[in-house]
């Protein structure tokens, strides 16, 4: 590591993030996701008529994304994949049963108003802490991290896998793309779509078989169930663990005013 940004070496070639020197990447990557579940859980347990909490959850996690160094664009490139919890949230203070009220010009239910705001703003901070996370935590150190943190060795092996192969398997696909343009296969009607699924069937196959030599090569080599860590960074220690559990008392402070009623309800 030197100079301003701390370059992560990659996992199988899909490292894309490359976390930037920050007082987050200074923690142990087991505090960060511990942490990071924690606080997820207190926006969820926050009530959805407490406005002003879901604000000061949004201040939080800007502030921790500011320390961590995160680059806005990026992040808010990754927070499209939410759309489609934001496009279901829309649909709900028109389906749901109950009061209606004006909105916006509209006359939309109270209830379904109150649980598409509760769904939005829960969707939005979970996904930004989550982004936020990634953002700061290499692949490898995550799964260190999970392994820490008494994940089962089987999750973390088959995490563990995909973060490795999924590279290769995206290349693969592509070089099966290019050999079926250079046979001038051309898709333009529905009828196409067989020629994908078998190369879709075909990929699974060779991917399973992969798989079965791998696995195979690891016994070989003395494999018990267990990966190595393979990080020289040590486990963490108190202080490590009392800055994150300061990150989630916060949450809950938040959470706990907010079922108090400590006024910004609607």
């Amino acid at each position: 590591m030197s100079g301003a940004h701390a370059v992560a070496a990659p996992v199988g070639g899909i490292e894309r993030w490359r976390p930037r020197a920050s007082v987050l990447t200074r923690l142990p990557a087991e505090v960060r996701i511990a942490a990071t579940f924690g606080y997820v859980v207190t926006v969820v347990l926050t009530p959805i008529t407490a406005v002003w909490a879901f604000a000061a959850h949004a201040a939080v996690a800007v502030a921790v994304g500011a320390l961590g160094r995160v680059r806005p664009l990026a992040a808010a490139r990754r927070m499209l994949i939410e759309l489609p919890f934001l496009a279901f949230a829309v649909a709900l203070p028109f389906v749901v049963a109950g009061e209606r009220t004006e909105f916006l010009g509209l006359t939309v239910s109270r209830d379904g108003l109150h649980q598409a705001f509760g769904l939005m703003a829960r969707a939005t901070l979970g996904v930004g802490l989550v982004i936020v996370l990634a953002a700061t935590t290499p692949a490898r150190e995550l799964l260190t991290g999970l392994a820490r943190l008494r994940m089962p060795p089987v999750i973390v092996a088959v995490a563990s896998f995909m973060v490795r192969y999924s590279t290769l398997i995206v290349d693969q696909l592509h070089r099966m793309s290019v050999a079926r343009a250079a046979r001038c296969h051309r898709p333009r009607t529905i009828a196409s779509t067989r020629v994908l699924a078998a190369a879709l069937g075909s990929l699974f196959i060779r991917s399973y078989e992969r798989g079965e030599r791998v696995h195979l090569a690891m016994l070989a080599r003395g494999y018990t169930g267990q990966l190595p860590e393979g990080l020289p960074r040590p486990p963490a220690r108190p202080a490590d663990w009392a800055v994150g559990g300061l990150f989630v008392t916060v949450g809950a402070a938040i959470a706990l005013a907010g079922w108090a009623g400590a006024g910004g309800g609607w």
